[in-house]
C-alpha cells in the first residue's frame, strides 16, 4: 500500500493548491495549467465522495481516506508524465492529512501520515477565505472557515513547506502565483517536458479534457463491479 501513496520521481516544478474548501483552488488550477500549457491533477476526493453521496447518502468516513489518497496519487503520477515543465496539483496528501485531523479528532492513518510528509513539492499556494461560500453536497463548514484556514497554514509551517499566501480577486491571485512559479522554473535545469516526445503527426496543442477525469472515474468504478 505504501508504494501506491508515493510520488514517482520526475523532474518537474510541482505546485499544490492548498487550503480550505471553497477558496478557489480548482479555478486557479485550471488557469495555471492553461497559462503554462501543461496539465493539472484534479481532486480525486471530490468525485469519490460525490459518488458516495449520490449512491449511499453518506459523507466521508475514516475508511475512505486511504482509497482517496491512493486515487489522488494515481492521478498525480499519471498526469506528471503528460506535463510540460510544471505540474499543477489541486490537492495533495498533506491536505488529506489536515482534513483527517480536523474531522476525526486528530486521527490520521499511519500510512497516510507517512506519505503526506515524504511526498515533496516545490511550492504550495495557500488560498485565503476571501472568496464567496458556495454550498453543495460536500461542503459543510461555512461557519468554520477561519479555523480551517489556520489548520492548513499551521500544517505548512509545522512541516516547513514552501508556500505563498494568495488573497484577492482571481487576476491578483493568478499574477502572484505566476511570478512565484516563473522564479522556480528559472532556477531549475532540464525540466521534463511531454511535448519533447511528440512528433509532427501528433496533435500540436494538447488541452486537458475536464470531462475525462469523470469518465475515467466511472470506468474504474464499473470495472470493480464486474
Amino acid at each position: 500500500m505504501e508504494k501506491k501513496l508515493r510520488q514517482k520521481p520526475i523532474n518537474l516544478v510541482k505546485v499544490v493548491l492548498f487550503g480550505p474548501e471553497c477558496t478557489g483552488k480548482t479555478t486557479l488550477s485550471g488557469q495555471l495549467a492553461r497559462h503554462y500549457s501543461t496539465v493539472w491533477a484534479p481532486e480525486f476526493a471530490r468525485e469519490y465522495l460525490q459518488d458516495k453521496w449520490n449512491n449511499e447518502r453518506k459523507i466521508c468516513e475514516t475508511h475512505d481516506l486511504i482509497p482517496i489518497a491512493i486515487g489522488q496519487m494515481e492521478l498525480e503520477n499519471s498526469l506528471a508524465k503528460k506535463a510540460d515543465s510544471v505540474l499543477i496539483c489541486d490537492t495533495d496528501l498533506l491536505e488529506t492529512k489536515v482534513y483527517s485531523e480536523q474531522y476525526y479528532g486528530g486521527f490520521v492513518r499511519e500510512e497516510l501520515d507517512k506519505a503526506a510528509l515524504e511526498n515533496q513539492y516545490d511550492l504550495y499556494l495557500l488560498t485565503y477565505i476571501d472568496t464567496p461560500w458556495e454550498a453543495d453536497d460536500l461542503r459543510d463548514k461555512p461557519t468554520h472557515r477561519i479555523e480551517m484556514f489556520r489548520a492548513f497554514e499551521d500544517a505548512l509551517k509545522k512541516h516547513k513547506r514552501p508556500y505563498i499566501l494568495l488573497k484577492g480577486d482571481k487576476e491578483t491571485r493568478l499574477k502572484k502565483a505566476i511570478n512565484a512559479i516563473d522564479a522556480l522554473i528559472s532556477s531549475k535545469e532540464n525540466l521534463y517536458s511531454f511535448s519533447n516526445f511528440l512528433t509532427e503527426i501528433d496533435i500540436p496543442v494538447l488541452e486537458q479534457d475536464s470531462n475525462k477525469f469523470n469518465l475515467d472515474f466511472q470506468n474504474k468504478k464499473e470495472h470493480k463491479k464486474t
